[in-house]
């Protein structure tokens, strides 16, 4: 499972760039099955979630190749329509499968999706939508069975806006006949990078970015090369790195409208930030300020996958903050982990009280998802002593170079396979 190895206590400085977006790129390369050519990705993050949906891609007949940082698809030839449990069962996202499968075979086979444990993220908005679009649906034994004549457009209004239904709605109908109109749509800057994607394929979508998204069906996409946006929780997370360990760090290749409620909060807890063209300067002062209230909602709120790593720096912050978790029920498994470091946290549902304290002191501690394992290495940085954070795999899910990025900034901190 790997573990990081983490000296704490040396503080941040210098300059370190962007990886791709993780939650851009999946549903991007699940998208690419409805493109009967190649698809030519540059800026794609080489972690684990991707290696996993490329596995996927290749199980069911696309060709996968890497030149250089170039990552290129060939989709031209999907031998089957059934998806491999095993690696559905790794990532949640592989569900975005559903859709671009479907829409390019007219019938897919699927499990239900393993992944992070963070709570409950039912797909029954997704399966009520294609309902809606002439696709029979069966649930059978832990698979969903899906098929269709024709998709056909229709109007579609979720009563969440969830993004990975959104996300799946917008792939089922690109091929489809007749137009779709999603009401309530997620409006995350990962669904304007679909419609972009999609729309440089050839697709006809309009709306990203608002509560209404519409599809017109096309009968055919072509090939594209496309640059894969920055990740806006990766710098969120360097962000608050600086926070935890202290310093001053410049990001680079970062898009800064995409992060106003994480900036938001930074400036809140008293540090300094500069905005650049596709930069952020970040400077930490001698001591965080606490922040009253901290409330986790859909873009664009302060980010759900943001807040165990603010709860890291806002556990030695002067005073007493308190955040609430709205998306997810399951997203504090890694209180437990900082409360070992001497942190001060107490949980009432899906409230957390921190009351700062002065230090964090190192500790062997265990990743229990992608988010809080981020956090306990961030915690680690500003800690006395060494942390250890075992299941490093969940963290490699999401982040590209993560202890190669903090070293080059000053910090202690390794990767061990053992």
């Amino acid at each position: 499972m790997g573990k990081y190895i983490i000296e704490g206590g040396y503080s941040l400085s210098g300059e370190i760039k962007v990886q791709g977006s993780k939650n851009a790129v999946l549903p991007l390369l699940a998208a690419t099955v409805l493109n009967e050519g190649k698809t030519y990705f540059h800026n794609c993050p080489k972690i684990l979630d991707v290696y996993n949906m490329l596995n996927i891609l290749t199980s069911i007949g696309c060709t996968i190749e890497w030149d250089g940082d170039v990552l290129i698809i060939d989709s031209s030839d999907i031998t089957t329509h059934i998806i491999p449990e095993k690696y559905v069962q790794m990532m949640r996202s592989s569900i975005i499968l559903l859709g671009s499968v479907l829409g390019r075979l007219k019938t897919v086979k699927i499990s239900f999706p393993g992944g992070c444990s963070i709570g409950t993220r039912p797909i029954d908005l997704h399966l009520k939508a294609l309902k809606q679009m002439n696709v029979d649906i069966k649930d059978r034994h832990g698979f969903i069975e899906c098929s269709t004549n024709e998709i056909i457009g229709n109007k579609v209004s979720l009563d969440y806006p969830s993004v990975g239904a959104t996300e799946n709605i917008m792939l089922t109908a690109v091929l489809s006949e007749g137009i779709t109109t999603i009401n309530n749509a997620a409006k995350e800057p990962e669904i304007v990078e679909l419609q972009e994607f999609l729309c440089e394929m050839g697709a006809k979508i309009e709306g990203a970015g608002t509560d209404t998204i519409t599809i017109k069906g096309v009968n055919k996409l072509k090939s594209v090369e496309y640059r894969i946006m920055p990740d806006r929780i990766v710098a969120g997370t360097y962000m608050c790195a600086v926070a935890a360990a202290g310093g001053e760090v410049l990001l680079k290749d970062v898009c800064k409208e995409h992060l106003n409620s994480t900036i938001t909060k930074i400036n809140e807890m008293g540090c300094f930030t500069k905005e650049f063209e596709d930069s952020i300067l970040i400077k930490a002062p001698e001591r965080l300020k606490s922040l009253d209230l901290i409330r986790t909602q859909p873009y664009p709120g302060f980010p759900t996958d943001m807040q165990a790593q603010l709860m890291s720096c806002l556990v030695t912050a002067d005073g007493t903050s308190i955040i609430a978790e709205t998306i997810f029920e399951s997203r504090y498994k890694h209180v437990a982990e900082l409360v070992r470091m001497g942190a001060d946290i107490i949980i009432d549902g899906r409230i957390a009280v921190l009351k700062g304290v002065n230090r964090l002191n190192g500790a062997e501690v265990f990743a229990e998802d992608l988010r809080g394992g981020a956090a306990l290495v961030l915690a680690g940085l500003g800690a006395e002593g060494k942390t250890i954070v075992n299941n490093a795999s969940h963290i490699l899910r999401g982040y590209e170079n993560l202890e190669k990025d903090l070293s080059l900034l000053g910090a202690k901190i390794k990767y061990s396979s053992d």
